[in-house]
Protein backbone atom coordinates (compact mmCIF):
# COMPACT_ATOMS: atom_id res chain seq x y z
CA UNK A 1 0.00 0.00 0.00
CA UNK A 2 1.36 3.41 -0.94
CA UNK A 3 2.05 5.93 1.80
CA UNK A 4 -0.88 8.18 0.82
CA UNK A 5 -3.32 5.27 0.68
CA UNK A 6 -2.03 4.00 4.01
CA UNK A 7 -2.51 7.22 5.97
CA UNK A 8 -5.93 7.87 4.46
CA UNK A 9 -7.00 4.31 5.28
CA UNK A 10 -6.33 5.03 8.97
CA UNK A 11 -8.84 7.87 8.94
CA UNK A 12 -11.42 5.84 6.98
CA UNK A 13 -11.16 2.75 9.19
CA UNK A 14 -14.32 2.20 11.23
CA UNK A 15 -13.95 3.07 14.89
CA UNK A 16 -16.26 3.26 17.87
CA UNK A 17 -16.28 4.81 21.31
CA UNK A 18 -16.68 2.80 24.50
CA UNK A 19 -20.37 1.77 24.81
CA UNK A 20 -22.35 3.39 27.61
CA UNK A 21 -24.97 1.08 29.13
CA UNK A 22 -28.19 1.78 31.00
CA UNK A 23 -27.70 1.19 34.72
CA UNK A 24 -31.01 -0.64 35.14
CA UNK A 25 -30.99 -2.28 31.69
CA UNK A 26 -27.37 -3.31 31.08
CA UNK A 27 -28.12 -4.98 27.75
CA UNK A 28 -29.03 -1.60 26.29
CA UNK A 29 -26.03 0.47 25.20
CA UNK A 30 -25.18 3.46 23.05
CA UNK A 31 -21.92 4.40 21.40
CA UNK A 32 -20.60 6.69 18.69
CA UNK A 33 -19.05 5.44 15.45
CA UNK A 34 -17.66 6.85 12.22
CA UNK A 35 -18.93 3.86 10.17
CA UNK A 36 -20.81 6.14 7.73
CA UNK A 37 -17.92 8.58 7.39
CA UNK A 38 -19.37 10.90 10.05
CA UNK A 39 -19.34 10.34 13.81
CA UNK A 40 -22.91 9.48 14.82
CA UNK A 41 -24.76 7.80 17.71
CA UNK A 42 -25.75 4.11 17.58
CA UNK A 43 -28.02 1.98 19.76
CA UNK A 44 -26.91 -1.57 20.56
CA UNK A 45 -29.18 -4.24 22.06
CA UNK A 46 -26.69 -6.71 23.51
CA UNK A 47 -29.38 -9.35 24.04
CA UNK A 48 -30.28 -9.53 20.35
CA UNK A 49 -27.04 -8.18 18.87
CA UNK A 50 -29.02 -5.61 16.87
CA UNK A 51 -27.48 -2.19 16.29
CA UNK A 52 -29.07 0.81 14.61
CA UNK A 53 -28.00 4.35 13.79
CA UNK A 54 -29.79 6.91 15.96
CA UNK A 55 -28.54 10.28 14.69
CA UNK A 56 -27.70 11.74 11.31
CA UNK A 57 -26.39 15.29 11.43
CA UNK A 58 -24.44 17.03 8.64
CA UNK A 59 -21.45 17.74 10.90
CA UNK A 60 -21.76 14.69 13.14
CA UNK A 61 -22.83 14.22 16.75
CA UNK A 62 -20.46 14.70 19.66
CA UNK A 63 -22.61 14.19 22.80
CA UNK A 64 -24.98 11.37 23.77
CA UNK A 65 -26.37 9.64 26.85
CA UNK A 66 -28.73 6.80 27.72
CA UNK A 67 -31.37 6.92 30.45
CA UNK A 68 -30.75 4.54 33.41
CA UNK A 69 -33.91 2.57 32.52
CA UNK A 70 -32.72 2.18 28.91
CA UNK A 71 -35.96 3.63 27.54
CA UNK A 72 -34.51 6.76 25.94
CA UNK A 73 -31.38 7.89 24.14
CA UNK A 74 -30.41 11.55 24.43
CA UNK A 75 -28.09 13.51 22.14
CA UNK A 76 -27.08 17.09 21.48
CA UNK A 77 -27.90 18.54 18.05
CA UNK A 78 -25.93 21.40 16.54
CA UNK A 79 -26.56 21.12 12.82
CA UNK A 80 -24.08 23.86 11.90
CA UNK A 81 -21.22 22.21 13.79
CA UNK A 82 -20.87 25.27 16.03
CA UNK A 83 -21.50 23.48 19.36
CA UNK A 84 -24.61 25.59 19.91
CA UNK A 85 -27.96 23.83 19.94
CA UNK A 86 -30.45 21.74 21.94
CA UNK A 87 -30.88 18.31 23.48
CA UNK A 88 -33.12 15.74 21.76
CA UNK A 89 -34.20 12.21 22.62
CA UNK A 90 -35.51 9.11 20.89
CA UNK A 91 -36.91 5.78 22.19
CA UNK A 92 -34.23 3.10 22.42
CA UNK A 93 -36.06 0.89 19.93
CA UNK A 94 -36.58 3.74 17.49
CA UNK A 95 -39.34 6.23 16.88
CA UNK A 96 -39.88 9.96 16.46
CA UNK A 97 -37.33 12.43 17.83
CA UNK A 98 -38.46 14.67 20.68
CA UNK A 99 -37.03 18.01 21.74
CA UNK A 100 -36.15 17.54 25.40
CA UNK A 101 -36.90 21.08 26.53
CA UNK A 102 -38.98 22.97 23.92
CA UNK A 103 -39.22 26.07 26.12
CA UNK A 104 -35.43 26.53 26.40
CA UNK A 105 -33.42 28.56 23.88
CA UNK A 106 -30.35 26.93 22.28
CA UNK A 107 -27.04 27.07 24.12
CA UNK A 108 -23.61 25.50 24.51
CA UNK A 109 -23.79 22.07 26.20
CA UNK A 110 -22.29 21.61 29.64
CA UNK A 111 -23.46 18.12 30.47
CA UNK A 112 -26.59 16.09 31.07
CA UNK A 113 -27.72 13.97 34.03
CA UNK A 114 -30.58 11.44 33.94
CA UNK A 115 -32.53 9.46 36.54
CA UNK A 116 -34.84 6.44 36.60
CA UNK A 117 -37.82 8.75 37.17
CA UNK A 118 -37.52 10.34 33.71
CA UNK A 119 -36.09 13.54 35.17
CA UNK A 120 -33.20 15.21 33.34
CA UNK A 121 -30.83 17.99 34.37
CA UNK A 122 -29.35 19.96 31.48
CA UNK A 123 -26.45 22.42 31.47
CA UNK A 124 -26.56 25.14 28.82
CA UNK A 125 -24.47 28.30 28.54
CA UNK A 126 -25.54 31.40 26.61
CA UNK A 127 -25.84 35.17 26.90
CA UNK A 128 -23.17 35.55 29.57
CA UNK A 129 -24.54 32.97 32.00
CA UNK A 130 -24.35 29.27 32.87
CA UNK A 131 -27.69 27.65 33.64
CA UNK A 132 -28.85 24.23 34.77
CA UNK A 133 -32.49 23.29 34.23
CA UNK A 134 -34.51 20.39 35.58
CA UNK A 135 -36.69 18.77 32.93
CA UNK A 136 -39.68 16.51 33.43
CA UNK A 137 -41.12 15.58 30.03
CA UNK A 138 -44.37 17.35 29.28
CA UNK A 139 -43.83 19.99 31.97
CA UNK A 140 -42.17 23.42 31.77
CA UNK A 141 -38.45 23.41 32.54
CA UNK A 142 -37.38 24.63 35.98
CA UNK A 143 -34.27 26.74 36.50
CA UNK A 144 -32.10 24.99 39.09
CA UNK A 145 -28.91 27.04 38.93
CA UNK A 146 -27.61 30.22 37.27
CA UNK A 147 -24.30 32.05 37.55
CA UNK A 148 -21.98 34.16 35.44
CA UNK A 149 -19.08 31.86 36.38
CA UNK A 150 -18.79 28.48 34.73
CA UNK A 151 -20.85 25.58 36.05
CA UNK A 152 -21.96 22.20 34.76
CA UNK A 153 -24.04 19.27 35.94
CA UNK A 154 -22.02 16.14 36.70
CA UNK A 155 -24.64 13.53 37.67
CA UNK A 156 -28.01 12.80 39.28
CA UNK A 157 -28.76 10.07 41.79
CA UNK A 158 -30.73 7.17 40.34
CA UNK A 159 -33.90 8.20 42.17
CA UNK A 160 -33.52 11.78 40.96
CA UNK A 161 -33.44 13.30 44.45
CA UNK A 162 -29.88 14.68 44.33
CA UNK A 163 -28.04 16.56 41.61
CA UNK A 164 -24.26 17.19 41.59
CA UNK A 165 -22.90 20.43 40.15
CA UNK A 166 -19.35 21.63 39.58
CA UNK A 167 -18.94 25.40 39.64
CA UNK A 168 -16.38 28.19 39.62
CA UNK A 169 -18.18 30.63 41.91
CA UNK A 170 -15.03 31.15 43.97
CA UNK A 171 -13.20 32.60 40.99
CA UNK A 172 -11.14 29.59 39.95
CA UNK A 173 -12.81 27.76 37.08
CA UNK A 174 -9.74 25.53 36.60
CA UNK A 175 -10.14 24.25 40.18
CA UNK A 176 -13.91 23.97 40.68
CA UNK A 177 -15.95 23.33 43.78
CA UNK A 178 -18.51 20.53 43.99
CA UNK A 179 -22.07 21.10 45.21
CA UNK A 180 -24.99 18.70 45.68
CA UNK A 181 -28.51 20.09 45.63
CA UNK A 182 -32.08 18.82 45.71
CA UNK A 183 -34.36 19.31 42.71
CA UNK A 184 -35.81 22.38 44.43
CA UNK A 185 -32.32 23.93 44.52
CA UNK A 186 -31.76 23.46 48.26
CA UNK A 187 -28.07 22.86 48.97
CA UNK A 188 -27.37 19.49 50.58
CA UNK A 189 -23.57 19.69 50.75
CA UNK A 190 -20.51 21.27 49.21
CA UNK A 191 -16.82 20.46 48.87
CA UNK A 192 -14.36 23.26 48.29
CA UNK A 193 -10.70 22.65 49.09
CA UNK A 194 -9.48 26.18 48.50
CA UNK A 195 -7.42 27.96 45.89
CA UNK A 196 -5.63 25.65 43.48
CA UNK A 197 -7.34 22.46 44.67
CA UNK A 198 -10.31 21.44 42.58
CA UNK A 199 -12.95 18.83 43.41
CA UNK A 200 -14.50 17.27 40.31
CA UNK A 201 -17.74 15.32 40.58
CA UNK A 202 -18.03 12.00 38.75
CA UNK A 203 -20.96 9.64 39.46
CA UNK A 204 -23.44 8.82 42.20
CA UNK A 205 -23.39 5.23 43.38
CA UNK A 206 -25.31 3.02 40.91
CA UNK A 207 -27.61 1.67 43.63
CA UNK A 208 -31.15 2.95 44.22
CA UNK A 209 -31.28 5.11 47.36
CA UNK A 210 -27.47 5.31 47.68
CA UNK A 211 -26.45 8.97 47.95
CA UNK A 212 -22.65 8.46 47.88
CA UNK A 213 -20.92 10.52 45.20
CA UNK A 214 -17.63 9.60 43.58
CA UNK A 215 -15.34 12.56 42.94
CA UNK A 216 -11.72 13.49 42.26
CA UNK A 217 -9.75 15.78 44.57
CA UNK A 218 -6.17 17.08 44.38
CA UNK A 219 -5.23 17.49 48.02
CA UNK A 220 -1.95 15.63 47.43
CA UNK A 221 -0.99 17.41 44.21
CA UNK A 222 -2.64 15.00 41.79
CA UNK A 223 -6.15 13.80 40.98
CA UNK A 224 -7.24 11.04 43.40
CA UNK A 225 -10.68 9.45 44.06
CA UNK A 226 -12.93 10.45 46.90
CA UNK A 227 -16.23 8.90 48.02
CA UNK A 228 -18.47 11.50 49.66
CA UNK A 229 -21.83 11.38 51.39
CA UNK A 230 -23.14 14.94 50.93
CA UNK A 231 -25.83 14.47 53.61
CA UNK A 232 -23.59 13.35 56.47
CA UNK A 233 -20.41 14.97 55.12
CA UNK A 234 -18.49 11.70 55.47
CA UNK A 235 -15.51 11.45 53.09
CA UNK A 236 -13.27 8.57 52.16
CA UNK A 237 -10.10 9.30 50.22
CA UNK A 238 -8.66 6.54 48.05
CA UNK A 239 -4.87 6.65 48.00
CA UNK A 240 -2.55 4.63 45.75
CA UNK A 241 1.18 4.29 46.20
CA UNK A 242 1.78 4.21 42.44
CA UNK A 243 2.56 7.46 40.61
CA UNK A 244 0.23 9.13 38.12
CA UNK A 245 -3.09 10.92 37.96
CA UNK A 246 -6.14 8.83 38.85
CA UNK A 247 -9.72 8.58 37.64
CA UNK A 248 -12.42 6.22 38.90
CA UNK A 249 -15.76 4.56 38.15
CA UNK A 250 -18.18 2.56 40.29
CA UNK A 251 -18.68 -1.18 39.99
CA UNK A 252 -22.37 -1.86 39.48
CA UNK A 253 -22.95 -3.12 43.05
CA UNK A 254 -21.43 0.00 44.61
CA UNK A 255 -18.92 -2.09 46.58
CA UNK A 256 -15.84 -1.41 44.53
CA UNK A 257 -14.15 1.16 42.32
CA UNK A 258 -12.40 0.79 39.01
CA UNK A 259 -9.27 2.96 39.16
CA UNK A 260 -7.77 4.23 35.91
CA UNK A 261 -4.19 5.39 36.47
CA UNK A 262 -2.36 7.50 33.90
CA UNK A 263 1.41 7.68 34.32
CA UNK A 264 4.01 8.86 31.80
CA UNK A 265 1.69 8.61 28.82
CA UNK A 266 0.44 5.07 29.59
CA UNK A 267 -2.61 3.70 31.37
CA UNK A 268 -3.20 1.07 34.04
CA UNK A 269 -6.37 -0.42 35.58
CA UNK A 270 -6.98 -1.52 39.18
CA UNK A 271 -9.97 -2.72 41.17
CA UNK A 272 -10.32 -1.18 44.63
CA UNK A 273 -12.48 -2.97 47.20
CA UNK A 274 -14.27 -0.42 49.38
CA UNK A 275 -14.99 -2.87 52.18
CA UNK A 276 -11.47 -4.17 52.75
CA UNK A 277 -9.37 -1.58 50.98
CA UNK A 278 -7.71 -4.19 48.78
CA UNK A 279 -6.23 -3.17 45.45
CA UNK A 280 -5.97 -5.61 42.55
CA UNK A 281 -4.35 -4.83 39.18
CA UNK A 282 -6.31 -5.68 36.03
CA UNK A 283 -4.10 -6.95 33.23
CA UNK A 284 -4.24 -4.84 30.05
CA UNK A 285 -1.90 -4.49 27.06
CA UNK A 286 0.83 -1.85 27.18
CA UNK A 287 -0.60 1.39 25.83
CA UNK A 288 -3.36 3.87 26.59
CA UNK A 289 -6.90 3.38 27.88
CA UNK A 290 -9.12 6.32 26.98
CA UNK A 291 -12.15 5.09 28.91
CA UNK A 292 -13.07 2.09 31.04
CA UNK A 293 -16.26 0.89 32.72
CA UNK A 294 -17.14 -2.20 34.78
CA UNK A 295 -19.97 -4.43 33.54
CA UNK A 296 -22.35 -6.44 35.71
CA UNK A 297 -20.54 -9.64 36.61
CA UNK A 298 -17.18 -7.96 37.15
CA UNK A 299 -15.68 -7.76 33.64
CA UNK A 300 -14.28 -4.40 32.60
CA UNK A 301 -14.71 -2.95 29.10
CA UNK A 302 -12.20 -0.39 27.90
CA UNK A 303 -11.09 1.46 24.80
CA UNK A 304 -7.41 0.77 24.12
CA UNK A 305 -4.72 1.71 21.62
CA UNK A 306 -1.00 2.31 21.36
CA UNK A 307 1.03 4.48 19.02
CA UNK A 308 1.66 1.48 16.79
CA UNK A 309 -1.67 -0.36 17.14
CA UNK A 310 -5.08 1.08 16.18
CA UNK A 311 -7.97 1.47 18.67
CA UNK A 312 -10.08 -1.45 19.83
CA UNK A 313 -12.83 -1.88 22.44
CA UNK A 314 -11.68 -4.72 24.69
CA UNK A 315 -12.97 -6.60 27.71
CA UNK A 316 -10.92 -7.88 30.64
CA UNK A 317 -12.24 -11.35 29.76
CA UNK A 318 -10.06 -11.23 26.63
CA UNK A 319 -12.83 -10.60 24.09
CA UNK A 320 -13.24 -7.76 21.63
CA UNK A 321 -16.47 -5.95 22.54
CA UNK A 322 -17.31 -4.31 19.21
CA UNK A 323 -16.22 -5.48 15.78
CA UNK A 324 -16.38 -2.55 13.38
CA UNK A 325 -16.85 -4.88 10.42
CA UNK A 326 -14.74 -2.75 8.11
CA UNK A 327 -11.04 -3.00 7.24
CA UNK A 328 -8.68 -2.40 10.14
CA UNK A 329 -6.52 0.69 10.24
CA UNK A 330 -2.92 0.04 9.13
CA UNK A 331 -0.49 0.03 12.07
CA UNK A 332 2.17 2.67 12.63
CA UNK A 333 5.50 2.96 14.45
CA UNK A 334 5.98 2.81 18.23
CA UNK A 335 7.00 5.92 20.15
CA UNK A 336 10.23 6.58 22.00
CA UNK A 337 10.17 8.26 25.40
CA UNK A 338 12.65 11.01 26.15
CA UNK A 339 13.21 13.13 29.24
CA UNK A 340 14.75 16.53 28.74
CA UNK A 341 15.96 19.00 31.35
CA UNK A 342 13.93 22.17 30.85
CA UNK A 343 13.68 25.60 32.45
CA UNK A 344 10.92 24.43 34.78
CA UNK A 345 11.95 20.85 35.39
CA UNK A 346 12.14 17.51 33.61
CA UNK A 347 10.06 17.43 30.39
CA UNK A 348 8.60 14.19 29.08
CA UNK A 349 8.32 13.98 25.29
CA UNK A 350 7.38 11.32 22.73
CA UNK A 351 9.18 10.80 19.43
CA UNK A 352 7.94 8.83 16.42
CA UNK A 353 10.56 8.17 13.74
CA UNK A 354 9.83 7.18 10.14
CA UNK A 355 10.74 3.68 9.06
CA UNK A 356 13.63 3.78 6.62
CA UNK A 357 15.44 6.96 5.73
CA UNK A 358 18.38 8.43 7.54
CA UNK A 359 18.55 10.87 10.42
CA UNK A 360 18.51 13.77 10.84
CA UNK A 361 14.89 13.82 9.67
CA UNK A 362 12.64 16.73 8.85
CA UNK A 363 10.65 17.03 12.06
CA UNK A 364 7.22 18.30 12.99
CA UNK A 365 6.71 19.40 16.59
CA UNK A 366 3.03 18.53 16.95
CA UNK A 367 1.69 20.39 19.98
CA UNK A 368 -1.37 19.03 21.73
CA UNK A 369 -4.59 20.99 22.19
CA UNK A 370 -4.23 21.53 25.94
CA UNK A 371 -3.73 22.95 28.47
CA UNK A 372 -6.32 20.42 29.70
CA UNK A 373 -4.64 17.56 27.81
CA UNK A 374 -1.35 15.73 27.31
CA UNK A 375 0.14 13.52 24.61
CA UNK A 376 0.18 9.78 25.22
CA UNK A 377 1.25 6.49 23.69
CA UNK A 378 -2.09 6.19 21.89
CA UNK A 379 -2.89 5.67 18.23
CA UNK A 380 -3.07 8.86 16.17
CA UNK A 381 -3.88 8.75 12.48
CA UNK A 382 -2.49 12.29 12.25
CA UNK A 383 0.88 11.38 13.75
CA UNK A 384 1.05 8.27 11.56
CA UNK A 385 0.39 10.37 8.43
CA UNK A 386 3.37 12.60 9.20
CA UNK A 387 5.57 9.56 9.85
CA UNK A 388 4.52 8.01 6.53
CA UNK A 389 5.48 11.29 4.85
CA UNK A 390 9.03 10.92 6.16
CA UNK A 391 8.84 13.23 9.18
CA UNK A 392 9.94 12.55 12.71
CA UNK A 393 7.08 13.61 15.00
CA UNK A 394 7.98 15.17 18.34
CA UNK A 395 5.25 15.67 20.95
CA UNK A 396 6.06 17.63 24.10
CA UNK A 397 4.17 17.42 27.38
CA UNK A 398 5.16 20.96 28.32
CA UNK A 399 4.33 22.71 31.57
CA UNK A 400 0.57 23.17 31.67
CA UNK A 401 -0.07 19.62 30.46
CA UNK A 402 -2.17 17.27 32.54
CA UNK A 403 -0.98 13.80 33.52
CA UNK A 404 2.04 14.85 35.58
CA UNK A 405 0.43 16.14 38.74
CA UNK A 406 -1.12 19.44 39.78
CA UNK A 407 2.13 21.39 40.11
CA UNK A 408 3.19 20.70 36.50
CA UNK A 409 -0.30 21.53 35.20
CA UNK A 410 -0.63 24.68 37.28
CA UNK A 411 2.82 25.99 36.36
CA UNK A 412 0.98 27.68 33.50
CA UNK A 413 0.62 31.04 35.20
CA UNK A 414 1.64 34.54 34.27
CA UNK A 415 3.48 34.21 30.97
CA UNK A 416 0.91 31.94 29.35
CA UNK A 417 2.13 30.56 26.02
CA UNK A 418 5.74 31.58 26.62
CA UNK A 419 6.10 28.97 29.38
CA UNK A 420 5.02 26.11 27.11
CA UNK A 421 7.22 27.30 24.26
CA UNK A 422 10.28 27.47 26.50
CA UNK A 423 9.82 23.74 27.12
CA UNK A 424 9.26 23.06 23.42
CA UNK A 425 12.49 24.90 22.61
CA UNK A 426 14.41 22.81 25.14
CA UNK A 427 13.15 19.58 23.55
CA UNK A 428 13.94 20.90 20.08
CA UNK A 429 17.53 21.58 21.13
CA UNK A 430 17.74 18.04 22.54
CA UNK A 431 16.57 16.27 19.36
CA UNK A 432 18.71 18.49 17.14
CA UNK A 433 21.83 17.96 19.26
CA UNK A 434 21.35 14.20 19.09
CA UNK A 435 20.98 14.21 15.33
CA UNK A 436 17.32 13.16 15.25
CA UNK A 437 15.94 16.36 13.71
CA UNK A 438 17.38 18.51 10.95
CA UNK A 439 17.58 22.04 12.45
CA UNK A 440 16.86 23.61 9.05
CA UNK A 441 13.69 21.55 8.62
CA UNK A 442 11.79 21.78 11.89
CA UNK A 443 8.11 22.65 11.62
CA UNK A 444 5.84 23.81 14.44
CA UNK A 445 2.22 22.63 14.27
CA UNK A 446 -0.87 22.10 16.39
CA UNK A 447 -4.63 22.37 16.73
CA UNK A 448 -6.62 24.68 19.06
CA UNK A 449 -4.21 25.46 21.93
CA UNK A 450 -1.48 23.78 19.91
CA UNK A 451 -2.36 26.07 17.00
CA UNK A 452 -2.18 29.05 19.34
CA UNK A 453 1.28 28.01 20.52
CA UNK A 454 2.33 27.57 16.90
CA UNK A 455 1.48 31.16 15.98
CA UNK A 456 3.04 32.45 19.18
CA UNK A 457 6.18 30.40 18.57
CA UNK A 458 6.58 31.66 15.02
CA UNK A 459 6.57 35.21 16.37
CA UNK A 460 8.66 34.75 19.52
CA UNK A 461 11.08 32.04 18.33
CA UNK A 462 11.46 32.87 14.61
CA UNK A 463 15.00 31.50 14.48
CA UNK A 464 13.83 27.98 15.43
CA UNK A 465 11.11 27.18 12.91
CA UNK A 466 11.23 26.72 9.14
CA UNK A 467 7.42 26.75 8.82
CA UNK A 468 4.25 26.61 10.90
CA UNK A 469 0.80 25.03 10.66
CA UNK A 470 -1.87 26.35 13.01
CA UNK A 471 -5.31 24.71 12.99
CA UNK A 472 -8.18 26.65 14.64
CA UNK A 473 -5.74 28.73 16.69
CA UNK A 474 -6.15 31.57 19.13
CA UNK A 475 -4.43 34.45 17.35
CA UNK A 476 -5.62 37.33 19.56
CA UNK A 477 -6.81 36.58 23.09
CA UNK A 478 -8.78 39.83 23.42
CA UNK A 479 -10.74 39.43 20.18
CA UNK A 480 -11.23 35.74 20.82
CA UNK A 481 -12.72 36.56 24.23
CA UNK A 482 -15.21 38.92 22.61
CA UNK A 483 -16.56 36.24 20.23
CA UNK A 484 -16.07 32.87 21.92
CA UNK A 485 -18.51 30.67 23.82
CA UNK A 486 -19.20 31.32 27.51
CA UNK A 487 -17.19 28.35 28.80
CA UNK A 488 -14.12 29.56 26.90
CA UNK A 489 -14.51 33.05 28.34
CA UNK A 490 -14.56 31.53 31.81
CA UNK A 491 -11.43 29.57 31.02
CA UNK A 492 -9.71 32.68 29.69
CA UNK A 493 -10.50 34.53 32.93
CA UNK A 494 -9.15 31.68 35.01
CA UNK A 495 -5.98 31.33 32.96
CA UNK A 496 -5.12 35.02 32.55
CA UNK A 497 -6.43 36.32 35.85
CA UNK A 498 -9.50 38.14 34.59
CA UNK A 499 -11.14 39.58 31.51
CA UNK A 500 -9.30 41.64 28.87
CA UNK A 501 -10.54 44.81 30.59
CA UNK A 502 -9.06 43.61 33.87
CA UNK A 503 -5.80 42.20 32.49
CA UNK A 504 -5.05 43.98 29.19
CA UNK A 505 -1.26 43.59 29.46
CA UNK A 506 -1.45 39.84 30.05
CA UNK A 507 -3.82 39.34 27.13
CA UNK A 508 -1.52 41.34 24.84
CA UNK A 509 1.70 39.68 26.06
CA UNK A 510 0.31 36.20 25.40
CA UNK A 511 -1.29 36.98 22.03
CA UNK A 512 0.40 35.90 18.77
CA UNK A 513 -0.86 39.04 17.02
CA UNK A 514 1.45 41.10 19.26
CA UNK A 515 4.48 39.44 17.64
CA UNK A 516 3.22 39.02 14.08
CA UNK A 517 5.77 41.48 12.68
CA UNK A 518 8.58 39.15 13.86
CA UNK A 519 7.33 36.10 11.95
CA UNK A 520 9.79 34.91 9.31
CA UNK A 521 8.56 31.42 8.36
CA UNK A 522 5.66 30.64 6.02
CA UNK A 523 2.49 29.72 7.90
CA UNK A 524 -0.62 27.73 7.06
CA UNK A 525 -3.76 28.51 9.07
CA UNK A 526 -6.85 26.28 9.12
CA UNK A 527 -10.02 27.89 10.48
CA UNK A 528 -13.63 26.85 11.06
CA UNK A 529 -16.17 29.38 9.85
CA UNK A 530 -18.61 28.50 12.67
CA UNK A 531 -15.99 28.00 15.37
CA UNK A 532 -17.06 29.27 18.80
CA UNK A 533 -13.87 28.05 20.47
CA UNK A 534 -11.31 29.81 18.29
CA UNK A 535 -13.54 32.30 16.44
CA UNK A 536 -12.87 33.29 12.86
CA UNK A 537 -12.75 37.09 13.31
CA UNK A 538 -9.61 37.05 15.47
CA UNK A 539 -7.89 34.78 12.94
CA UNK A 540 -8.86 37.15 10.13
CA UNK A 541 -7.26 40.02 12.06
CA UNK A 542 -4.02 38.04 12.35
CA UNK A 543 -4.05 37.09 8.66
CA UNK A 544 -4.58 40.75 7.73
CA UNK A 545 -1.47 41.62 9.74
CA UNK A 546 0.52 38.92 7.96
CA UNK A 547 -0.55 40.40 4.63
CA UNK A 548 0.22 43.92 5.81
CA UNK A 549 3.80 42.88 6.59
CA UNK A 550 4.14 40.91 3.35
CA UNK A 551 4.61 37.60 5.16
CA UNK A 552 4.05 34.31 3.34
CA UNK A 553 0.89 32.55 4.43
CA UNK A 554 -1.94 30.28 3.31
CA UNK A 555 -5.44 29.95 4.76
CA UNK A 556 -7.83 26.99 4.57
CA UNK A 557 -11.37 27.41 5.89
CA UNK A 558 -14.21 24.94 6.40
CA UNK A 559 -17.79 25.32 7.58
CA UNK A 560 -17.72 23.81 11.06
CA UNK A 561 -15.92 23.93 14.37
CA UNK A 562 -15.39 20.17 14.42
CA UNK A 563 -14.16 19.07 11.00
CA UNK A 564 -12.77 15.96 12.69
CA UNK A 565 -16.29 14.49 13.04
CA UNK A 566 -16.49 14.23 9.24
CA UNK A 567 -13.85 11.81 7.97
CA UNK A 568 -13.56 13.20 4.44
CA UNK A 569 -13.03 16.72 5.80
CA UNK A 570 -10.35 15.48 8.17
CA UNK A 571 -8.52 13.75 5.31
CA UNK A 572 -8.66 16.93 3.23
CA UNK A 573 -7.18 18.95 6.08
CA UNK A 574 -4.29 16.53 6.60
CA UNK A 575 -3.56 16.49 2.86
CA UNK A 576 -3.41 20.30 2.83
CA UNK A 577 -0.98 20.26 5.74
CA UNK A 578 1.31 17.61 4.24
CA UNK A 579 1.44 19.44 0.90
CA UNK A 580 2.32 22.68 2.65
CA UNK A 581 5.09 21.02 4.65
CA UNK A 582 6.58 19.28 1.60
CA UNK A 583 6.63 22.53 -0.31
CA UNK A 584 8.41 24.50 2.37
CA UNK A 585 10.63 21.85 3.93
CA UNK A 586 11.43 20.03 0.69
CA UNK A 587 10.59 16.67 2.24
CA UNK A 588 10.31 13.61 0.03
Amino acid sequence: MKAEERWQARFRASRATLPMWARKAPNRSVYRSNATGTWEVYAWDRATGITRQVTEQPKGTAHAAIEPTGQWIYWFADTDGDEFGSWWRQPFGGGPDELVAPDLPPGQPGGIALSTTGTAALSLASEGAFRIHVIQHGEPSRLLYENVEAAWVTDMSLDGSLIAINHGEYGDFRHPALRVVKQCGEIVGELYDGQGKGVIGLRFAPVMGDRRLLALHERRHRHEPLVWDPVTGEQREIWLRDAGDLAAEWYDDGRGLLILRDDRARSYLHRYDLAGGGLMPIETPHGVIDEAVPRPGGNVEYSWSSASRPPVIRSSNGQVVINSGGPAAPPSVPVEDVDVDGPGGRIHALISRPEGGTAPFPAVFLLHGGPTLHDRDSFSAEVAAWVDAGFAVVRVNYRGSTGYGSAWRDALRGEVGHIELADVAAVREWVVTRGIADPARTLLAGTAWGGYLTLLGLGTQPELWAAGIAAVPIACHETSYEDEAESLRAYHRALLGGSPDEQPERYAASSPITYVNRVEAPVLILAGENDTRCPLRQIEKYVAKLAEHGLEHEVYTYDAVRGSLVVSERITQIAVQLDFARKHLKSQ
